[in-house]
């Protein structure tokens, strides 16, 4: 029997984390977690109970709130992948626009959501056998997984991959608004106070800006067969 290991995925906006996880988790029947889509859902909490004024999140309002957010997460046959729930309602859709973007670095940087998130995200862990990705997986949530990734690649190569991610759902928005949020949000996700972005020191960095999909998936795989291996044959 093969030994189940946690997969921790870091890295900067819109460079494609979830994507490659949910293929990664797909390839291994491990349990895939969006930890984004949680920061999200609090995020859309805020918005639809007015704790937002001109594009500031009332902190205050929010952590007080803390205890009415529940969040879980649906596997989705037909799509291949978990939902995620807020409150007992599916809001993968809404969690997925601009609007959200342009506040969830804001959300993402309260310290008493992280706590509360974080929580939650290391009990999902417990027995392994997971992939999750986010900005601080590997530094602060599994700082002891097995395999930890960092992905990056040029914030230009990123908005545009957004654009058209956004374009297809039929969102009107222009590549220039999109570019600005992405720089936006390195912004806010590495100068945090709190667990901000950075490559975990035992990390392997990846650039993707000029990487095909298929090439990148072989390349992770391979680095996770290798992992496996040398973890089985030490113990």
């Amino acid at each position: 029997m093969k030994k189940k290991i946690i997969i921790a995925i870091d890295g900067y906006s819109s460079t494609g984390k979830s994507t490659i996880a949910k293929q990664i988790a797909k390839a291994l029947n491990y349990i895939y977690v969006d930890t984004g889509a949680m920061y999200r859902a609090v995020t859309l909490y805020a918005m639809q109970h007015n704790f937002v004024i001109e594009n500031e999140i009332q902190a205050d309002q929010l952590i007080q709130n803390l205890d009415n957010i529940s969040l879980s997460f649906k596997f989705n046959k037909s799509l291949g992948f978990a939902e995620v729930f807020l409150n007992g309602i599916n809001v993968e859709r809404e969690i997925r626009t601009i609007e959200v973007s342009k506040l969830v670095s804001k959300v993402a940087a309260i310290s008493e959501v992280r706590k509360k998130l974080v929580k939650e995200q290391q009990e999902m862990g417990t027995f392994k056998g997971i992939v999750m990705d986010g900005r601080d997986i590997g530094t602060v949530v599994f700082p002891e997984a097995e395999l930890k990734l960092f992905m990056t690649a040029s914030a230009e190569k990123r908005a545009k991959r957004r654009h058209l991610e956004l374009l297809k759902r039929g969102d009107i928005v222009s590549y220039e608004e999109v570019l600005e949020n992405v720089q936006e949000r390195d912004h806010i996700d590495s100068s945090r106070k709190d667990s901000p972005l950075m490559k975990a020191d035992n990390a392997v960095e990846l650039d993707n800006s000029d990487m095909g999909m298929d090439e990148q998936f072989e390349r992770i795989m391979s680095l996770i067969r290798s992992k496996i291996k040398t973890i089985q044959s030490t113990s």
